[in-house]
């Protein structure tokens, strides 16, 4: 099952001769449950493709369907539903807000929907992150590595179709970096979940099971691992 595609994505800055082409038709499908590494140098134009799955950007050009809905249909309000809802972001700053609990981040998501979580599927979460016993400690009072498994069960909570992981571990040492890929491809398994990794860490990068390089706005090469 098709839960990304891209068909002839470009993305062009500024006007006429100030013009600078960030992605020059990007052509990409990625099915349920895969875990793919996007790589590329910096300006190579990797984290704007990402903007534009997290639909905090638009297109100039192209189509993106995200689990069957053209992201560039949807206005400000809509995208930014459809985000919280269908797309989960995990960043290289865990972005927590740091007056709330561990637990209270992780639900933040269903909390503006006005939703309650289901128990079994919280429990799931935090339990294969090694987080169930920091659920009620701040931010303040978590690790670098606490902090990040914080921030990718926020992510997950909603059941999103897409997980979008910006330089995860880039702030992390190596031993940590190395516990939330390993945690990212247990849950991409156990969840059967879509996971579009990005980075400029080639160890990180081989572990994912697809290898997508980006240079100058286009896909050269495309490698599946196993």
């Amino acid at each position: 099952m098709e839960i990304l595609k891209c068909e002839g994505v470009r993305k062009v800055y500024g006007e006429r001769s100030k013009q600078v082409v960030a992605l020059d038709g990007i052509d990409l499908s990625v099915g349920k449950g895969e875990f793919v590494a996007i790589v590329g140098a910096s300006g190579s134009g990797k984290s704007t493709l990402l903007h534009i799955l997290g639909s905090v950007d638009k297109p100039t050009e192209g189509k993106v369907l995200i689990d069957g809905t053209e992201l560039s249909r949807l206005n400000q309000t809509q995208a930014a539903i459809f985000r919280r809802r269908k797309v989960g972001l995990v960043y290289q700053f865990y972005n927590l807000i740091p007056t709330l609990t561990a637990r209270k981040n992780i639900l933040m998501p269903l909390a503006l929907d006005k939703k309650k979580p289901n128990q079994e599927f919280f429990e799931q979460i935090v339990n294969s992150l090694g987080i169930a016993d920091r659920l009620e400690a701040m931010p303040g009072q978590l690790s670098g590595g606490q902090q990040q498994r914080v921030a990718i069960a926020r992510s997950l909570i909603y059941r999103p179709a897409l997980l979008l992981a910006d330089e995860p571990t880039g702030n992390l040492d190596q031993r940590n970096s190395k516990e939330i890929i390993d945690m990212l491809k247990l849950l991409g398994r156990s969840l059967e979940q879509t996971i579009l990794l990005i980075t400029h860490d080639e160890k990180v990068a081989m572990e994912a099971q697809r290898v997508i390089t980006v240079e100058d706005g286009r896909i050269i090469s495309d490698e599946r691992r196993r």
